[in-house]
């Protein structure tokens, strides 16, 4: 599935979304959450397909690389439209999300700096991606 499928799709999907949260009352992050991993769901899916045939380096490219195209790039663009149309950039971002986000950008830094990873070290981000949905969904 291309890329343009899955973001129409998560367009398609989103007033669905939207109403689903409202009937649970859940917060609004959680549409976002959800939408992003649709779109990271294809090159995911090929990460774990590449982890469980052992190809470690492979799968670490797809899902590395995959974040960087999805979100490494969808911020910039989204700040160079807003500077050229003149409106104020807001990414929503409280001070629970910046301390995760801290916490997140250092744990890569010493899990990927060091050339060499652990399974303790992947548990640890699992267990950091869980209190994010967590905090996300139960504020």
């Amino acid at each position: 599935m291309s890329l343009v499928a899955v973001v129409g799709l998560a367009k398609a999907l989103t007033p669905t979304l939207d109403a689903a949260v409202d009937w649970l009352k859940a917060p609004k992050a959680v549409v976002g959450i959800v939408i992003a991993m649709l779109v990271l769901l294809p090159e995911g899916m090929a990460a774990v397909k590449a982890a469980r045939a052992n190809q470690l380096q492979t799968s670490l490219n797809l899902a590395l690389g995959s974040a960087l195209a999805s979100i490494g790039l969808t911020i910039p663009a989204v700040a160079a439209v807003s500077i050229v149309i003149g409106q104020r950039l807001e990414l929503g971002l409280g001070f629970k999300e910046e301390i995760l986000l801290a916490l997140t950008l250092f744990l890569g830094v010493v899990t990927l700096g060091t050339g060499r990873t652990t399974v303790l070290q992947g548990i640890v981000h699992l267990v950091m991606f869980a209190a994010f949905l967590f905090l996300a969904i139960v504020p």
